[in-house]
C-alpha cells in the first residue's frame, strides 16, 4: 500500500507532466509564429508524449488503489528571445522533471515501495533520453546561429518527429 506522502508526490508529478504538455504546446505556438513549422511539430509530438507520461502516473495510482487528484497549474511561458532561448528553457525544464523523478525514486526507495521503484525505473530511463535529445538540439541550434540554412535544415528534420505510445509498458 502506498503511503500518503508517496500518493501526494505522485499526484504532484501528474500535475507536472500535464504542465509539461502545455508548456510544449506553448513552445509549438511560439515556433509557428516564427514560421518554424517543423520545430512546432516537434513540440506538439513532445506535448503528446508528456500527456502520455501523465496518464502513466494516473493509471499507476489507480492500479495501486490510490486516489488521483487533478490539480491546476500556472500558464506556461509563451515568450522567448529566440528559438535557441526556447530550447535552453526546455533543457532547464526537463532538468526539473528529472530531479522530480529522482525525488520520487528516493521516496520509494526510503519507503521500500518496490512496485513504485519498478514503475519509476522506466521514467528514469526516459529522462536520460529526453535530456540527451534536448541538449543535442541546443548544441545544433548554437551552431545554426550564424547560418540560417542550418536552422531550416533542422526545422525540416524536426518536421518528421512523431509520437507513438510504446506498447511494451
Amino acid at each position: 500500500m502506498l503511503s500518503q506522502r508517496l500518493i501526494d508526490e505522485l499526484n504532484e508529478q501528474i500535475k507536472l507532466e500535464f504542465y509539461s504538455s502545455h508548456l510544449y504546446l506553448a513552445a509549438a505556438a511560439y515556433a509557428y509564429e516564427l514560421n518554424l513549422d517543423g520545430i512546432a511539430n516537434f513540440f506538439i509530438a513532445h506535448a503528446e508524449e508528456e500527456k502520455f507520461h501523465a496518464m502513466k502516473f494516473f493509471y499507476y495510482l489507480n492500479e495501486m488503489d490510490a486516489r488521483v487528484i487533478m490539480q491546476s497549474f500556472d500558464e506556461p511561458r509563451m515568450e522567448y528571445d529566440n528559438i535557441l532561448n526556447l530550447f535552453e528553457f526546455t533543457v532547464a525544464h526537463e532538468q526539473i522533471v528529472t530531479d522530480r523523478i529522482y525525488f520520487l525514486m528516493d521516496i520509494a526507495t526510503e519507503e521500500r515501495e518496490h512496485a513504485t521503484i519498478s514503475f519509476l525505473k522506466w521514467f528514469i530511463d526516459e529522462q536520460v533520453e529526453e535530456m540527451s535529445t534536448f541538449k543535442s538540439l541546443v548544441q545544433k541550434l548554437k551552431r545554426a546561429q550564424d547560418d540560417p540554412s542550418m536552422l531550416y535544415t533542422l526545422d525540416d528534420e524536426m518536421a518528421k518527429r512523431t509520437f507513438t505510445p510504446p506498447t511494451n509498458i
